[in-house]
């Protein structure tokens, strides 16, 4: 267990914050946003249900006075992966989006990414707790 510091718990809050956010545009509007993005909408969807359940994980982290090191290090490394899968998704062919999905991909992704990095940043400023 470690004592998060300030910062990450910050981190991982604007993270949840984020997330929400997008989980309720992906899910919630996906039928809106795929004919305007030129991107599946089940793929959105899918996007947005997860990340329900991953904003939820998220905020509950970072509200916790202490915290498993791990959990912080799988956030960040999940983050990481999300952010290369996004990029990968637009040079895959797998999709054909059009200006305005790619657009949104890649926003995401250097935000995501950019979370990734303040988490991990926030980590390494954090002290592991001491048993007495």
């Amino acid at each position: 267990m470690m004592i998060p510091s300030l910062f990450l718990r910050r981190a991982l809050q604007a993270d949840a914050i984020f997330s929400g956010a997008g989980a309720a545009m992906f899910s919630l509007g996906a039928g809106v946003l795929a004919p305007l993005c030129n991107l599946p909408e089940a793929l959105l969807r899918e996007s947005g249900l997860f990340l329900v359940a991953y904003a939820a994980f998220v905020g509950w982290l970072g509200l916790r006075e202490t915290m498993p090191r791990m959990l912080v290090g799988i956030v960040v490394v999940g983050n990481a992966a999300w952010t290369l899968a996004s990029i990968a998704l637009l040079f895959s062919g797998a999709v054909t989006p059009n200006l305005l999905g790619e657009a949104l991909v890649a926003s995401q992704a250097i935000v995501v990414g950019a979370l990734a990095e303040l988490q991990f940043i926030g980590l390494r400023r954090s002290s592991d707790l001491v048993a007495a």
